[in-house]
C-alpha cells in the first residue's frame, strides 16, 4: 500500500519556476511558433483575407500544391546508426558559391503586400543565414534596394520573366548585373497566368482595393493597414504603376511565343549563372542542359499555373539520373520542413527553395519573422540528419529515402 503524505516546501520549491514574462507579443509570438505550419496560423490570423489567399492559394481545385506537399509527407527514411554526428556540415557549393544551407529563398511577387519590410526582410535574413534571396520581376522593393538590404555579405539571384517588351526586359537583367546579382533565373512555366480562383473571388488587385466586403476583414487586421497606409505606396519595383487584377497584369506583359532560341538569346547577354525556373519534365531538363544553362529547377509554380502538373519532388530522381553528372537540378514547391529538404537532397537535389514558407514567416513578424522560419528550418535539417546518421550533406544519398507513391501511372 502506498504511503503519503503531505509535501514538503523543501520539495516543491525546486519545482517552482517562474519565466520572466516578455511584453514583447510579436516575440513571444515567434518564439512559440515551432514548425513553419505554426508560422502559417499566425500569418493567417495577421494578414487581410486576401493577401494571405494570394500567398496561400494555387490555381484551380489547388491539386498541384496539394500533390506536392503529400508527396513529402509521403516518404520513408531510412537512418544508419552509430554514426559521430556530434558536428553536422549543412553547407556545401550551389553553382560555384557556398551556401550555409541547402536552401534559398524563392522569387514571390506582390511581397509588400504581405509585409510592409517585404523583400527587404527577406534579403536580410538570407544574407544573415549565408543562403542566397531570389528577387522576383514582380517584386515590389528596386533591385538596388535588395542589394543594399543583403549587404557585401548577400548572395543575391534576380528572377526573370520575359516581357513582350524585350528591351525593358533586358534592361532589368542589366540593373540587376550592376547591382551584383550573381545568378539569373529565368522562370518558363508562365506563358499565361493561371486560373488563381481564390484571387478572383477575393477581389485582389493591385494596389488593394477597399470594397465593403475587406472592410469587414480589415477591421480585424488594423495593425496591416497602419503598415501599409503610413509607408511608401504599394507598387512593383522594375515596371510602372498598375491598376487592376494580378491576371490582367500577367497576360497583358509576359510574352506567351518564348522559346529555346529566346533562352539561348537571355543566356548570351546574362555573365553569371544562368538556371532555367519551372522545368517539368526529363526531356526539357535535358535539353536545357544540352543548351549549357547552369542548373534547372523542377517546379511547378508552388501549384499556381497548371493544375495537375507533374509532382517535382516525384521527378527529381529521374531528372538526377540523365543531366545530374552535366548539371546541378534545384527544386521547388511543397516545402514545407526541414525533413522535406534533406529527403530532395538524399535524392539528389543540389539545392532546394521556399517561396511560402518565408513568406509565412515574414506575415508573421516581419524580418523577425523571416529570421524565425530560416532558423526553425535550420534546426530541422540538421536534426534530421542528425538521426539519419549522416555528418554532411555530401553522405546523403537516394538509400536514405524511399517516395511512397500514392499515384501511380495505368499501364497505357
Amino acid at each position: 500500500m502506498t504511503k503519503r503524505q503531505l509535501p514538503r516546501p523543501k520539495d516543491l520549491l525546486p519545482l517552482v519556476r517562474f519565466k520572466k514574462p516578455d511584453f514583447n507579443g510579436k516575440r513571444r509570438r515567434l518564439r512559440a511558433a515551432l514548425t513553419i505550419e505554426d508560422l502559417r496560423r499566425i500569418a493567417e490570423r495577421r494578414t487581410p483575407r486576401a493577401a494571405f489567399d494570394y500567398t496561400e492559394g494555387a490555381a484551380e481545385g489547388e491539386l498541384s500544391l496539394r500533390r506536392a506537399r503529400q508527396a513529402f509527407q509521403d516518404i520513408e527514411f531510412h537512418p544508419a546508426i552509430l554514426r559521430d554526428v556530434s558536428a553536422v556540415d549543412t553547407g556545401w557549393d550551389v553553382l560555384g558559391k557556398r551556401s550555409a544551407l541547402p536552401f534559398g529563398i524563392a522569387p514571390t511577387g506582390f511581397t509588400r503586400m504581405m509585409h510592409t519590410e517585404g523583400e527587404t526582410a527577406g534579403a536580410g535574413a538570407a544574407a544573415a543565414a549565408g543562403i542566397p534571396f531570389a528577387l522576383s520581376t514582380m517584386g515590389t522593393t528596386p533591385i538596388e534596394d535588395v542589394a543594399a538590404a543583403g549587404g557585401p555579405s548577400g548572395r543575391h539571384w534576380f528572377q526573370l520573366y520575359m516581357w513582350k517588351d524585350r528591351d525593358r526586359s533586358m534592361a532589368l537583367v542589366e540593373r540587376a548585373a550592376a547591382a551584383g546579382f550573381d545568378t539569373l533565373l529565368v522562370t518558363v512555366d508562365v506563358p499565361v497566368a493561371g486560373a488563381r480562383l481564390r484571387d478572383r473571388r477575393n477581389g485582389f488587385a493591385i494596389p488593394p482595393a477597399i470594397t465593403a466586403k475587406t472592410f469587414f476583414n480589415m477591421a480585424a487586421r488594423p495593425h496591416w493597414w497602419f503598415d501599409m497606409l503610413t509607408t511608401e505606396p504599394l507598387s512593383f519595383a522594375s515596371l510602372s504603376r498598375w491598376s487592376g487584377t494580378v491576371a490582367e497584369l500577367l497576360d497583358t506583359m509576359f510574352d506567351p511565343t518564348v522559346d529555346y532560341e529566346d533562352l539561348a538569346w537571355i543566356k548570351e547577354q546574362w555573365p553569371g549563372r544562368l538556371v532555367v525556373k519551372g522545368v517539368q519534365t526529363v526531356a526539357d531538363a535535358k535539353r536545357c542542359a544540352d543548351l549549357g544553362v547552369d542548373a534547372v529547377t523542377l517546379s511547378n509554380h508552388g501549384g499556381r499555373q497548371l493544375d495537375r502538373a507533374p509532382v517535382p519532388f516525384h521527378l527529381l530522381p529521374q531528372v538526377v539520373k540523365e543531366v545530374g553528372d552535366d548539371i546541378e537540378v534545384h527544386l521547388d514547391t511543397g516545402i514545407m520542413s526541414g525533413a522535406d529538404i534533406v529527403a530532395a537532397v538524399a535524392l539528389g537535389a543540389r539545392f532546394t527553395m521556399i517561396g511560402r514558407a518565408y513568406l509565412y514567416g515574414l506575415m508573421a513578424g516581419g524580418r523577425d519573422g523571416v529570421d524565425r522560419a530560416v532558423a526553425i528550418l535550420r534546426e530541422e535539417v540538421e536534426r534530421t540528419m542528425r538521426l539519419l546518421g549522416v555528418a554532411g550533406l555530401e553522405e546523403l544519398e537516394p538509400g536514405h529515402v524511399t517516395q511512397l507513391r500514392r499515384l501511380v501511372p495505368l499501364d497505357a
